[in-house]
């Protein structure tokens, strides 16, 4: 199992207070940025119905979406690690907000594929420099940083379905553009969460507070591979559920698409509840006991689903959503941790691989469905967890801030 690495005499540097304060405003921004990304997401089945679309052309949209995040987000994170940019937050809210516009006045398919990359793009450019910003003001206590920030865009995720189902499935696809609000009240939030980033950087620049475990370069390199298969198993699942579930609770359950995007909405509210929990205790008991136990430890609830009624269907999904999701703010610090003076780098790659394999999941699994069915699509997805005995090598990298 997993061995214990010792990290190398740290410097005698005494942590910063955590920026709750900080961390507070860009969780909300994440929050509303990621609300209007889920929300594009949620209203699928509309824009099947109104554009008469096929599964693949509806992965079509979402490859779109996360392929302009997940090509951006790893060049803008070491972009920025040579020069900040916090005042970027703000632009990169105002394309998602040109995107949701389209997506509003769409008059046809084309339209809809410009409108998810706009809403990418968009994506690209928050998610970098906003990770950035929560390890500024993580204090000793990154993880519960990272949980703090991840939970936002979960919650936002989650809040998507459920506000689609409210407003946009009654009043039809134009009511997108009442959400542009959304977009202007997040961009007021990044202009004083910028603010405060830029007052940090004209600040001289500490020692490093703790350095990069002793391990070769070679080894930190392959464990941080291992860590994008298991992000791969992780969000390729849950681009299953997310594109998928609701059509897969239509045809099977006879449910109207209300109902659907309800149960969608269990799911991604667990999500997010678990995401505030996987950061903290990976402060407390180590990142990569985190990562296996939520990955590994999933398998069976998703291997069960597909075999259950709706009922028991429901209490799965708030336990897979809930699991599953606890791995992510774990994840990205254990990188962090493996390779500190890259930190915009990192978030920008394991935020922009996130994109991109849901993304190409998305795209390829519409195929599947169309070929197979919906139903035969959320079960085959259910062994993706189990590449999670991966997890077993991960040594244990976990530093503590010195007192």
């Amino acid at each position: 199992m997993s061995s214990s690495v010792p990290a190398a005499p740290s410097a005698s540097v005494v942590a910063a207070p955590t920026q709750f304060r900080v961390l507070g405003a860009i969780s909300v921004a994440h929050f509303l940025n990621d609300l209007m990304q889920s929300l594009m997401i949620s209203l699928y089945p509309l824009f099947r119905g109104n554009f008469d679309l096929s599964f693949a052309q509806i992965g079509l949209i979402t490859l779109c979406f996360q392929l302009t995040a997940a090509i951006l987000q790893p060049l803008i994170g070491q972009a920025i690690d040579k020069r900040p940019m916090p005042y970027s937050l703000v632009m990169g809210t105002g394309f998602t907000l040109v995107g949701l516009l389209v997506l509003a006045f769409a008059p046809g398919y084309g339209f809809l594929l410009a409108g998810a990359a706009l809403v990418g793009i968009g994506s690209s450019i928050f998610h970098p420099e906003s990770s950035r910003v929560a390890r500024m003001a993580a204090g000793a206590r990154p993880g519960l940083a990272q949980s703090i920030f991840q939970v936002g865009g979960n919650g936002g995720t989650a809040a998507g379905p459920l506000l689609a189902a409210l407003i946009v499935i009654p009043h039809g696809q134009i009511s997108i553009a009442w959400f542009s609000g959304v977009a202007l009240a997040a961009m007021i939030v990044l202009f004083f969460v910028g603010r405060w980033a830029a007052a940090q950087h004209r600040k001289p620049k500490p020692k490093k507070l703790l350095p990069p475990p002793n391990l070769s370069r070679r080894w930190r390199l392959g464990l941080l591979a291992a860590l994008l298969v298991l992000m791969f198993s992780k969000f390729l699942y849950l681009a299953s559920m997310n594109n998928y579930l609701s059509f897969y609770l239509i045809h099977r359950f006879d449910l109207p698409i209300q109902s659907a995007q309800l149960h969608l909405f269990l799911l991604l509210f667990a999500v997010a509840a678990g995401t505030l929990l996987g950061g903290p205790m990976g402060d407390r008991i180590g990142r990569h006991r985190v990562i296996w136990l939520s990955i590994l430890g999933v398998a069976p609830f998703t291997l069960l689903f597909p075999h259950v009624g709706l009922g028991l269907q429901s209490v799965l999904l708030l336990l897979i959503g809930f699991v599953l999701a606890s791995a992510f703010p774990a994840m990205v610090v254990y990188a962090q941790e493996l390779f500190p003076e890259r930190i915009g780098a990192i978030s920008g790659l394991f935020f922009g691989f996130a994109f991109g394999s849901a993304g190409v999941g998305a795209a390829l699994l519409g195929h599947f469905a169309d070929h197979y069915g919906v139903d035969a699509l959320i079960e085959v997805c259910g062994y993706l967890p189990l590449l999670g005995v991966i997890a077993l090598i991960l040594p244990d990298v976990h530093q503590r801030a010195p007192a």
